[in-house]
């Protein structure tokens, strides 16, 4: 068992409206800069849709990710080492501008500059790229929103095509009134990352000490082949660098026991950090299992239990730091993963293992159930349901499950069942076990999980390791300057910077 630890997220798609503030301050904070104006490490997509960039998820046309091979081994679906070569100076499986959306402004000195006169100014769309005139903006980052345009532009959304056999062309149109929410994406920060192994200079490393996949800008060559091998398409090329490009995880954040800035802006509340425990010597086993339904409990397997004696000195040998064991005993993500086993991974299939997951949405269910008439609230109701309710399920799980409806709805009666538990008990009435129980619970465990996915406060949402700033705040006090600085080089004496303020590599 070698044991390592990374800091991951689950996202509540329950409670998630779309508001799209997370993708701002993203915005703002990191790629408000020339050759980024495309650029989106955060970003919120309405389902069914196309995605940003648009059908990102056929990955018979991107090639990205990992495929299992005949002997059981895994490979790139972008091919082998010489088959990348060959395409080192022409990729195919190379999205275009086009695929994620022309970025323009607007020409507002029209507006604010022009003289008096009988006509109207006009202020024409511009691209922030070539600085040329857009004559029709026909595509954005957000064009989907809401299912705006869904009878033209849904219908094309990979999974809808991959499941339109199965629940035939009623999916045009019943499929949109019935079912829709919002999808946030960054990237997953995986455990069995493509964007590393395809790359060819080695610029992209995930770190060790908190498993942060990032780019050394230093190192980077510009090859663009972690753009196509990453299934998720969160890895950007910058033209004006020449540099690739993706999210960081807000790393100077999350270095001194801070969220990520996504996650500290939402609205919705609907983010969770903490720290994961898992044994790197079975993450390759379990993404090249045979059978793509096993892909989910392969990855829950190896996950480690904070709370067992035996991974805590087998982490403490490890070199894993009390601070970081102690945040893996309390993480949110941990409970919504591994505990309560609510969240589920982004496309298991693309055998990446990623490290961001969501708990699917159960809504709309209620919503369906409460338009009949019903009580949408009641636990019966809502199992039959979710029974019933086949497109949706469907859906979730080609999303979620690689295709399992069986792990989706079961998550969902999970849901179900905390909602018509905590009503009774929200009621005055008495608590009634036979809920809890019928979905392998406690009535104990629901009220947890209802604490954790309702009404959680800041701190027990986000529990990331504070090492980092209790050695700042101990430097500050023993080293105090005259400008207001706590730390400096010269108050340390000429030594390295005490926090990694980069995105370089830290650890081999």
């Amino acid at each position: 068992m070698r044991v390592m630890a990374q800091v991951a997220m689950v996202m509540n798609l329950d409670k998630c409206i779309g508001c799209h503030t997370c993708s701002v301050t993203c915005k703002q904070a990191w790629t408000n800069r020339k050759g980024t104006e495309y650029v989106w490490f955060n970003n919120v997509e309405t389902l069914p849709g196309q995605g940003y960039p648009r059908r990102w998820e056929d990955q018979e046309k991107w090639k990205g990710g990992w495929e299992r091979t005949r002997s059981g081994r895994l490979r790139l679906k972008a091919g082998g080492r010489a088959k990348r070569l060959g395409q080192i100076f022409a990729n195919p499986e190379l999205p275009q501008i086009e695929d994620y959306y022309q970025p323009w402004t607007y020409e507002y000195k029209n507006l604010t500059e022009a003289p008096a006169g009988e006509d109207m100014p006009v202020a024409r769309p511009v691209s922030q790229v070539t600085g040329e005139p857009i004559d029709k903006i026909e595509w954005g980052p957000n064009w989907e929103d809401n299912l705006g345009g869904a009878p033209e532009h849904a219908v094309k959304d990979p999974i809808v095509e991959k499941i339109r056999d199965e629940v035939g062309e009623r999916i045009r149109m019943e499929f949109e009134q019935s079912f829709m929410f919002y999808l946030p994406r960054v990237c997953e920060h995986c455990l069995n990352p493509a964007c590393v192994s395809a790359c060819p200079s080695g610029a992209m490393y995930k770190r060790v000490e908190d498993g942060i996949v990032l780019v050394d800008q230093d190192q980077c060559r510009g090859w663009r082949m972690c753009v196509s091998s990453c299934p998720y398409k969160k890895v950007y090329f910058n033209h004006s660098t020449g540099k690739a490009e993706k999210c960081t995880f807000c790393f100077p954040r999350v270095e001194v026991g801070l969220p990520t800035v996504c996650s500290e802006t939402c609205v919705g509340r609907m983010r969770y950090l903490g720290v994961m425990l898992y044994d790197a010597d079975k993450v390759t086993e379990a993404a090249a299992v045979e059978d793509e339904h096993d892909l989910y409990p392969a990855q829950l397997g190896a996950f480690l239990d904070p709370h067992d004696p035996a991974v805590q000195a087998a982490a403490r040998a490890a070199g894993i730091t009390d601070e970081w064991l102690d945040a893996a005993r309390r993480s949110p993500v941990h409970d919504l993963i591994a505990t309560y086993q609510v969240a589920l991974p982004l496309h298991p299939e693309y055998r990446t293992m990623p490290m961001v997951w969501y708990v699917p949405p159960l809504s709309p269910v209620v919503d369906a159930v409460a338009a009949t008439g019903s009580d949408g609230e009641d636990a019966g109701n809502l199992f039959g349901a979710i029974d019933a309710l086949r497109i949706p399920v469907e859906y979730l799980a080609e999303l979620l499950a690689a295709g399992d409806t069986y792990v989706v709805e079961a998550v969902l009666r999970r849901m179900a069942a905390m909602r018509a538990y905590m009503r009774r008990v929200n009621l005055g009435q008495d608590r009634d076990e036979s809920i809890a129980a019928a979905v392998g619970l406690t009535g104990q465990e629901i009220e947890d999980m209802f604490r954790l996915l309702a009404v959680a406060k800041y701190e027990d949402r986000y529990v990331i390791p504070t090492a980092a700033r209790a050695d700042a705040d101990a430097l500050a006090d023993s080293h105090p300057l005259d400008d207001g600085c706590p730390v400096s080089a010269e108050a340390l004496g000429g030594s390295r910077p005490l926090l990694n303020l980069s995105p370089t590599r830290r650890s081999a």
